[in-house]
């Protein structure tokens, strides 16, 4: 006979929260975010620690390098699509890798028999205005002088100029030595007032360059997840495919963990991958698994050796699972029985396994409220997508600025690695849709918005930590009369952009 479930499934937007009592230390400014990422056994502290409880989902609508970059900044991770060529997505990791380690690999080089002209056309493409001038015109060439922009005058030099006339040449540079620490590097950047300090290696070759900005990002981004090397943090999606090709690729390349991409994780291919890991690394590289949606699924997973585990089927925007397959669960609902089989393993075995919740998510307060309910942390594609530093076209339809956001099991992404049933590589039917959401601005801006409302939130549920909240907070259901109630009801709304009714 089925089996049945007593409870419907049921939603974030069925909750809400309880205010609990707050102490006058109860203030957003006393919250922390931070929250483990990977297992751990109990005593002991987490491999990795987020200081915010968010990660991009591993989308091509959603996650690339770019994105990576500004999620570290803010203290999250970025978990880089894979339904691209292997090549190509640890490109990708490589440079979130390299962007910001304080010593940054050059990416602007020229040759010194080339000209101004070129100068100002690779600043263009690329933005930069420090150009490393080489032998070869490669990062890794003899260095032979610099171009700043203090070096020339637009306005008072011909553009077939030969760089080699006006760049400043190496016997007058300031550099450092390969092997020097990025303390020193930076020091030395103060002491003679740079901008950018090349590091050069006993072959006067060129390694990196040192930046001032990186300094002043690091002073602007207090929360930035760093990784040992002062790298920033990112992680990668696999699939249960090609997963002995790309898992090396993507190690190589420096990813610091790693997510299996898949419709319904509770298979046994999602082990077989997971055991291809411990195989290989032992426990050295981590790799979250998912999705499930009940205690059965967990730990099958937990057992498999899921450094974490997502949790949620067909509760994304762009997601239609449910609709094409009838398969799924209402989010809030898998994560409460997620959590409560996360917290009996816990129990039983010493090993904490956090667990990610993945979809539902369509307001700020949802975020707070899957916290309460025991996720770890939460994955997010339509949130992230809204951002510039999405990888997607902004584009203006009928005065409206959108960006294109669409789910990887649409037709579009052709991402039929990510589903786990054999097969001869296409996509059968789609599970997914190509769609627009609201330009939103800067990922940045929105991040800071949304935390500093689960801040408050928390501050009403009288707690400071993540923990706090998951082990504190009261929980109600809410009827649909009182989610009307809840909103703005019975007025006549003004439109404040031009003082008028709407």
């Amino acid at each position: 006979m089925a089996q049945y479930f007593n409870e419907p499934s049921r939603t974030f937007n069925e909750y809400l929260l309880v205010p609990g009592f707050s102490s006058k230390d109860c203030t957003p400014d006393n919250v922390s975010l931070k929250t483990p990422v990977v297992k751990y056994k109990k005593g002991e502290a987490a491999p990795i620690i987020m200081n915010i409880p968010l990660v991009s989902a591993i989308m091509q609508s959603v996650s690339d390098d770019k994105m990576a970059v500004a999620l570290a900044k803010e203290g999250g991770i970025s978990f880089i699509f894979g339904s691209q060529s292997i090549e190509s997505q640890a490109a990708m990791v490589k440079r979130v890798k390299s962007h910001k380690a304080g010593f940054v690999k050059s990416d602007s080089n020229l040759r010194p028999d080339q000209t101004l002209a070129d100068i100002l056309e690779l600043k263009k493409r690329s933005g930069h205005s420090t150009v490393a001038i080489t032998d070869d015109g490669t990062a890794e060439g003899k260095i032979l002088g610099i171009v700043t922009s203090r070096d020339y005058r637009v306005s008072r030099m011909s553009n077939d100029t030969k760089i080699s006339e006006f760049m400043t040449p190496f016997s007058s540079l300031v550099y450092a030595q390969e092997g020097c620490t990025l303390s020193e590097a930076n020091d030395m950047l103060w002491d003679h007032k740079l901008n950018a300090l090349p590091i050069i290696d006993k072959n006067q070759r060129l390694t990196h360059f040192v930046f001032r900005k990186d300094y002043d990002s690091h002073k602007a981004n207090p929360n930035e997840l760093l990784d040992q090397h002062k790298r920033y943090v990112v992680g990668a999606g696999v699939n249960t495919r090609d997963y002995e090709q790309r898992i090396p690729a993507l190690v190589e390349a420096g990813a610091d963990v790693l997510c299996i991409d898949s419709s319904e994780g509770f298979s046994e291919w999602q082990k077989d991958t997971i055991d291809f890991i411990r195989s290989k690394y032992g426990d050295s590289v981590k790799i979250g698994a998912g999705n499930v949606v009940d205690k059965e699924g967990f730990l099958y997973l937990a057992e498999a050796g899921a450094d974490f585990i997502k949790i949620g089927i067909g509760g994304g925007s762009i997601c239609i699972t449910r609709e094409q397959k009838g398969i799924g669960r209402g989010q809030a609902s898998a994560v409460i029985e997620v959590a409560e089989a996360r917290d009996e393993y816990f129990e039983e075995t010493g090993i904490y396994i956090p667990i990610c919740s993945d979809g539902g998510i369509v307001y700020d307060y949802h975020m707070t409220l899957a916290l309460a309910m025991g996720a770890d942390f939460i994955m997010l594609g339509r949130y992230f997508s809204r951002f510039d530093e999405s990888p997607t076209n902004k584009l203006n339809i009928n005065g409206t600025y959108v960006k294109e956001y669409w789910g990887e099991g649409s037709n579009r992404a052709r991402n039929w690695q990510r589903y786990d049933l054999g097969g001869d590589g296409t996509l059968k039917f789609e599970e997914g849709v190509d769609s627009y959401v609201p330009y939103a601005g800067s990922l940045k801006d929105n991040v800071q918005l949304s935390l500093n409302k689960v801040k408050s939130t928390m501050c009403n549920c009288g707690t400071l930590t993540i923990p706090e909240l998951q082990k504190n907070a009261k929980i109600t259901l809410v009827s649909a009369t009182s989610i009307v109630e809840g909103g703005a009801h019975d007025v006549i709304l003004k439109d404040t952009s031009n003082n008028t009714l709407r």
